[in-house]
C-alpha cells in the first residue's frame, strides 16, 4: 500500500516547513472469524506527516512500525497511513499492512471521536482485518493513559521537511579527480534475499573522459552469491538522479539490465523517514573533507521486482535505503552498516581511514548515527569521530569477518558487533580516480548484534538491544 501523496511545502520566505513527528503504543485483543478465541495485539508506530497537524482541519500521515498478534504475527515493518481529522471528520482513521505467515493483511479502522466522550473517543481504536479487501477478523486497540500518556506527548516533534529526491541530484561540476556514488540496498522479507544496487561516476584524476559504471548484485537465503556489472558507459549529465546506458536513478525509481538482462530490476521506492547525514551536513554541501556519505532517506520501503538468472523476486514494502557519496576516491581501509532495527529505528555507520598523508597512519574516524524513537544519537556526526579535541572518540576493530564499533557520549554507550559470512559476502574491485585499486567485501545478508547503554544511578543498564540475522547490509574495504 503506498503512502498518501504530501507535498513539501515551504514558507513564505522560503525555508523548509516543519513537520510532526510521533510515537504512538496501542494495546488491544483480535478474534479472527475462523476462530473461537481472541488473540492479544500490541501496535507501535511512529506517525510522519510533512506538515503540522491541523486540528481544524485535515492532516494525512505516513504509520511505520511493528504490529505483534499473540501466537500468529511479529512485523517489525508494517506500514500505513493516517488521517488525523478530530474536529473537521470527527475520526482519525489507521490503515496499516503488514505481513504474517507470508501473506498481507490490513488493519483499517478509526477512532470516532465525540465531545461527550472525549477521553473514550479519542484513546479506543475499533478495527476489522482485512486480506485482499475481504474482513476475517475484528478488534479493538486502546491506548493506555496511565502508561503511555508522557512517552506519547514527549514523542511529539516539529522537523525540518526536506525532499529526499532533491538529494539524487549530481554533486560533480566537472573536477577532475572525483567520485560520486548512488546505492541502494534492500531486504526481501519474503525470500530473505538481499539487493544490491551500485552507481558510479567516475571523473580521472588525469582530466580524461568521465565514465559511468556499477552493479547489480543479489544475496539469495539459498544459494551463491550473483552479481553482473554494467558499463563503462560515456556520462550524460542527469539532473534528478543517475542515467547511463539504459540504467536509471531518479526519485521514486531504480530500473536497469546487466549481463545482457540476465539481472534486471524495475523498483519504486517510497521514502518513509528524513534524511540522515552520516558525516555532518556542512561536509555536503561543501565537500572540503576527503568524501562524505549521507542517507536521502534513513528507511525506505521497495515494491517491484528484481529478476536473475530467469528467477523474480516480486517486492512488497520491502524495507532498505538508498545512500550516497561524494569525494575524492575510496578510503584506505573502511568499514559501513546499515542496519533497520525495526519499528521505525536505523543505525548508519562509516568508520575508515583516509588515503591523505598524515591522516592514514591515524586509527579509523567513526563516524555513528543511531535514529530512535524519532531521534538521533550522537545528535551531532562530530561527536563520534572528534570526540572532545579528540578524546572520547568512537573506535572500530575493521577486520573480516568479524568487526566492531564502541563508543560513548553523554550518558549512554554502544557496542556494535558485524559478522560478513564468507558464504554471504562478495569481494569486488574498486578502482579510484587516480587509478588506484581498493578491494570492497560487501554483504547484503550480514548479521549485526548492537548493544545501547544508559549510565543509570552509578552502572550502566540496557537500554535497548537489537539482534539481526542475515538483514543487515555490511561492508568492508582494504587495500
Amino acid at each position: 500500500m503506498s503512502g498518501p501523496t504530501i507535498s513539501r511545502a515551504a514558507t513564505n520566505t522560503g525555508s523548509p516547513a516543519r513537520g510532526t513527528v510521533f510515537r504512538e503504543t496501542m494495546l488491544g485483543t483480535l478474534r479472527l472469524d475462523d476462530e473461537d478465541r481472541t488473540r492479544r495485539v500490541r501496535l507501535d508506530l511512529t506517525v510522519s506527516s510533512d506538515r503540522r497537524l491541523r486540528l481544524l482541519g485535515t492532516t494525512e500521515a505516513r504509520a511505520t512500525g511493528r504490529i505483534r498478534i499473540a501466537g500468529w504475527a511479529d512485523d517489525s515493518y508494517a506500514e500505513g497511513e493516517l488521517e488525523i481529522s478530530p474536529l473537521a471528520r470527527r475520526r482519525i482513521r489507521y490503515r496499516i499492512t503488514f505481513t504474517a505467515d507470508g501473506r498481507r493483511f490490513t488493519l483499517d479502522g478509526w477512532k470516532s471521536v465525540t465531545p461527550r466522550r472525549p477521553v473514550a473517543s479519542m484513546t479506543v481504536l475499533p478495527y476489522t482485518l482485512q486480506e485482499d479487501g475481504v474482513r476475517i477478523g475484528t478488534g479493538t486497540l486502546r491506548f493506555p493513559l496511565g502508561t503511555q500518556l508522557l512517552p506519547f506527548l514527549a514523542s511529539f516533534r516539529f522537523p525540518r521537511q526536506e525532499d529526499p529526491g532533491s538529494f539524487l541530484a549530481p554533486r560533480w561540476r566537472g573536477e577532475p579527480g572525483r567520485t560520486e556514488v548512488w546505492y541502494t540496498t534492500v531486504t526481501d522479507p519474503a525470500t530473505g534475499s538481499g539487493l544490491w544496487l551500485h552507481h558510479e561516476l567516475t571523473a580521472p584524476a588525469d582530466g580524461s573522459e568521465p565514465y559511468a559504471h556499477g552493479w547489480a548484485a543479489v544475496f539469495p537465503k539459498d544459494g551463491p552469491v550473483r552479481h553482473a556489472r554494467f558499463g563503462p558507459a560515456k556520462w550524460t549529465p542527469e539532473g534528478s538522479g543517475f542515467t547511463a546506458d539504459g540504467i536509471v536513478v531518479r526519485p521514486g525509481r531504480l530500473s536497469g539490465t546487466a549481463e545482457g538482462a540476465a539481472l534486471r530490476w524495475d523498483l519504486t521506492e517510497r521514502p518513509t523517514d528524513e534524511p540522515l547525514f552520516t558525516f555532518p551536513r556542512w561536509s555536503w554541501r561543501r565537500p572540503l573533507l576527503p568524501a562524505a556519505q549521507m542517507l536521502p532517506a534513513a528507511r525506505a520501503g521497495y515494491d517491484g521486482t528484481f529478476t536473475h538468472d530467469g528467477t523474480t523476486l516480486t517486492l512488497t514494502a520491502a524495507p532498505g535505503a538508498s545512500a550516497r557519496i561524494y569525494g575524492h576516491g575510496n578510503a584506505r581501509r573502511w568499514a559501513w552498516l546499515h542496519a533497520d532495527l525495526g519499528g521505525g529505528d536505523v543505525l548508519e555507520i562509516v568508520a575508515a581511514v583516509s588515503m591523505r598523508p598524515g591522516l592514514r597512519r591515524l586509527p579509523p574516524l567513526v563516524f555513528l548515527r543511531l535514529r530512535r524513537q524519532g531521534r538521533t544519537w550522537p545528535r551531532r556526526p562530530e561527536r563520534s569521530a572528534a570526540g572532545w579535541a579528540g578524546a572520547g572518540r568512537f573506535r572500530a576493530g575493521i577486520a573480516l569477518p568479524t568487526w566492531t564499533v564502541t563508543g560513548r557520549a553523554g550518558p549512554r554507550r554502544i557496542r556494535v558487533e558485524v559478522t560478513q559470512p564468507a558464504d554471504r559476502t562478495l569481494a569486488l574491485d574498486y578502482t579510484d580516480p587516480d587509478g588506484r585499486h581498493a578491494t570492497c567485501h560487501n554483504s547484503e545478508r550480514a548479521d549485526a548484534h548492537v548493544l545501547l547503554e544508559r549510565w543509570w544511578f552509578g552502572g550502566w543498564r540496557t537500554e535497548a538491544e537489537w539482534t539481526l540475522e542475515g538483514t543487515a547490509h555490511a561492508e568492508v574495504g582494504t587495500r
